[in-house]
């Protein structure tokens, strides 16, 4: 029997199944925060980042200025971030978090760390061997897949349908 070569197509379909029951039982699980995932990415960023402007932001997350202003407005009411002057450009404000913002995104974090780790003590020892060794490669699948998306999305502007939450792809002018 010949061996034929793995496609992106046919690892997709292997793998979805089985990735869309870790990804509802993980989020069931640990679901112990009343921030959102948005919230969360944004905070994570935030941290990694330091402070940085509503529209730096929103090109990351790959989301509209209004939707990155709302939850940067949320997450302030909250105290988990705040507003401070741009030192290089007096007009303009950056984000940055907050220490309380800190101290809830690292609880969140150690939190479903905890989880997944639960998650993977399922396993037998020979097969979190293997997973310890596809660790490198999923956090380069997040990193090239985010880059690839976020590229795509700079080329184009986003109209959220008003009815949905569905964006449409719109062309930008030259």
């Amino acid at each position: 029997m010949a061996m034929t070569a793995a496609t992106p197509e046919s690892v997709a379909a292997q793998i979805r199944p089985a990735l869309t029951q870790l990804y509802v039982m993980y989020f069931r699980m640990a679901e112990q925060s009343d921030l959102t995932g948005p919230q969360l990415t944004i905070m994570t960023r935030l941290n990694n980042l330091g402070a940085a402007r509503i529209s730096e932001i929103a090109r990351l997350e790959g989301i509209r200025m209004p939707t990155a202003s709302n939850a940067l407005h949320q997450l302030e009411q909250r105290g988990m971030v705040e507003r401070i002057r741009d030192t290089e450009d007096r007009r303009g404000v950056r984000v940055t978090l907050t220490p309380l913002g800190k101290k809830e995104l690292e609880r969140v974090g150690d939190e479903r760390t905890k989880h997944l780790a639960d998650m993977l003590s399922s396993l037998p020892p020979e097969h979190l061997e293997i997973a310890a060794d596809i660790a490198p490669i999923i956090e380069q699948l997040a990193e090239s897949y985010t880059e690839r998306m976020l590229a795509k999305r700079s080329q184009h502007s986003f109209v959220q349908h008003p009815r949905t939450t569905a964006f449409k792809a719109k062309p930008i002018s030259p």
